[in-house]
């Protein structure tokens, strides 16, 4: 009798005890995801034990399988009652181990169902981004209530807030009562966020619950940026980082049928390319991206990632993009500074596989004579000479394809304005504190003239002075100038000023003329 009453002890205690398959994440759900995940558990007096019991039963197995921590998925739960409390927080737990643990020593709060306080501190503690130990900004936020629909309050109001401020809100109910109020509440699509179910068939949805959050949360964690004609960069977050292993990246173009343009392959499968035409490519264990070249231009493709390492198991990541279509040369023009009569014009990209010859034209705007050149295909920039000054030229890059195909690109040129200088300088002095100033110009069509002096003292007030002379002006006379007072000329053009000539004044008891000769 009483060894059948220890073996009847030792049964029931093995019924009770958790599974050891909890120890192990299924792999399917492994690094799948990143997000905060909230739950809003009814703890009031209306929930009895038993269904509170259930409710935390329910959440470990919905849970078990995610990877939690600060760039995985973290957890938070929240008890409603008279006066609801956080249990624990985004950042609390960073284990399975941890987290099961405090789902199982989780008491009930019992009292008032206060769903709508509640949802007061969700949303302006526990959801709000960026706020100490919230929710992470940039992130996906979910709400997951579950409730057994007794009396939940007016909490259109709140949940709606929730909404409209990205949280995604679920709801599980053990009751069968107030559907209307929870279909209002819930993000769309609403049979994929609502659920009725008894309490003792929690587990039927399990599954269902966890995909809907899965497809909230799923993280990005395979990008393609930098996309060329030719070449793309594949970027992931180092999920090996701390392990053993490395990366196999497989590509090649998608197989007709297969949809691309940036959306996700399949996960565990090889990139769908018809046969062997994909390229392989292994990275080490702590790189985070790879380029992939010789892509053909215009093509979608398919490529995907598979971390390996033995000391943990990881699902494939596939993403799909397309290349650009093929940049046909000249795609841009450029001029370097010019250099006397002369300017540099060049292009790219140099394509010599596919270009014959590059035909440039140029003239003067707006009916100037017309200048041609050709330049191999080897080459991709040459020098147009003999260019006029202050003048707009157009200049046309056309590159001869050896399809047949030719592509054209045309840039204005602007020449600089040619700004001679001051050809003659000369001073007269005329008195013991004035001189004639005189001077000469080679060119015609100035502007003017800008005229310094300047004493040995320029820093005492009234030992420096500047001015603008017209055009027709080739003399001035300078008055109660300092000793050795410097006098310069500089000719103003349309553009720019001229290169100007500087003479000092020596004052004499007898009038000299002195000055300087260019």
């Amino acid at each position: 009798m009483e060894r059948r009453m220890f073996l009847s002890w030792m049964l029931f205690c093995l019924i009770l005890r958790p599974s050891a398959t909890q120890n192990s994440a299924p792999e399917g759900v492994l690094n799948c995801c990143e997000g905060d995940v909230l739950f809003l558990l009814d703890s009031s007096g209306s929930v009895s034990s038993y269904e509170h019991s259930r409710m935390l039963t329910f959440l470990s197995e919905l849970l078990l399988p995610f990877s939690l921590g600060e760039d995985q998925v973290r957890i938070g739960l929240l008890q409603v009652g008279t006066h609801p409390h956080l249990e624990f927080g985004f950042d609390a737990y960073n284990t399975q181990t941890a987290l099961q643990g405090a789902l199982r020593s989780t008491k009930p709060l019992r009292g008032d169902t206060n769903t709508v306080e509640a949802l007061k501190i969700a949303k302006n503690q526990v959801l709000r981004p960026g706020a100490v130990g919230s929710a992470r900004v940039g992130l996906p936020r979910v709400l997951v209530w579950l409730t057994d629909g007794v009396k939940p309050g007016d909490v259109v109001g709140p949940m709606t807030e929730l909404l409209e401020e990205g949280v995604a809100v679920l709801v599980v109910s053990t009751g069968h009562g107030n559907y209307l109020v929870l279909r209002q509440v819930v993000s769309p699509p609403v049979e994929n966020h609502l659920y009725f179910v008894d309490i003792d068939d929690l587990s039927i949805i399990t599954e269902d619950l966890r995909d809907a959050i899965i497809e909230i949360i799923r993280a990005e964690r395979i990008n393609v940026h930098d996309i060329s004609s030719t070449s793309a960069t594949l970027e992931w977050r180092p999920v090996l980082s701390g392990l053993t292993g490395y990366y196999e990246i497989r590509f090649g173009p998608t197989s007709t049928g297969v949809s691309g343009g940036g959306g996700g392959g399949r996960p565990g499968t090889s990139p769908s390319t018809g046969g062997s035409q994909y390229q392989r490519l292994t990275q080490a264990v702590d790189s985070t991206s790879t380029r992939l070249t010789s892509l053909k231009p215009d093509t979608t493709y398919t490529a995907t990632l598979t971390p390996k390492s033995t000391e943990q198991s990881f699902n494939t990541l596939s993403v799909s993009f397309t290349t650009k279509p093929e940049v046909l040369s000249p795609a841009v023009v450029t001029l370097s500074e010019s250099v006397d009569s002369s300017v540099r014009v060049s292009w790219g990209p140099l394509q010599p596989e596919t270009v014959a010859s590059y035909y440039i034209e140029y003239s003067a705007l707006p009916s100037g004579r017309l200048h041609t050149t050709t330049v191999d295909h080897m080459h991709n920039s040459t020098l147009l000479r003999d260019l006029q000054p202050d003048t707009t030229y157009l200049v046309t890059v056309t590159a001869r394809h050896i399809s047949g195909k030719e592509k054209a690109m045309s840039v204005k040129l602007c020449t600089p304005e040619v700004t001679p200088a001051l050809a003659d300088l000369q001073l007269t002095t005329v008195g013991s504190d004035s001189v004639q100033v005189d001077w000469r110009v080679s060119v015609t069509g100035l502007r003017g003239y800008w005229l310094t002096w300047e004493g040995q003292q320029s820093s005492v007030p009234g030992q420096r002075s500047s001015f603008y002379l017209p055009p027709d002006s080739l003399s001035t006379r300078l008055t109660n100038l300092p000793p050795s007072a410097r006098v310069c000329v500089s000719p103003i053009y349309r553009t720019a000023r001229g290169e100007g000539l500087c003479c000092t004044a020596q004052f004499h008891s007898d009038a000299l003329v002195y000055g300087y000769q260019s």
